[in-house]
């Protein structure tokens, strides 16, 4: 469930900047080398994230792959 959520959101972050939507995400995905976040990007997720989920994925620091993003929502859910 938290993945088609995620999808949703990496979705509508990748539209607004006119990039290609996914059809689907792993938990192997590295935002930036795989989804192509910048620091903006990843500010909007942030965000995202913690008005969908109520987490800060952040918190802790870095977070680099969906994978860890759904850990986090895990732990804290």
């Amino acid at each position: 469930m938290e993945l088609n959520k995620l999808l949703n959101i990496v979705n509508i972050i990748l539209d607004k900047k006119n990039k290609p939507v996914l059809n689907e995400i792993n938990i192997k995905m590295d935002l930036r080398n795989d989804i192509g976040f910048d620091s903006l990007d990843l500010a909007e997720l942030t965000v995202r994230i913690e008005n969908e989920f109520g987490v800060d994925v952040f918190e802790d620091g870095i977070v680099s792959t969906i994978g860890e993003i759904i850990e986090k929502i895990k732990q804290n859910g």
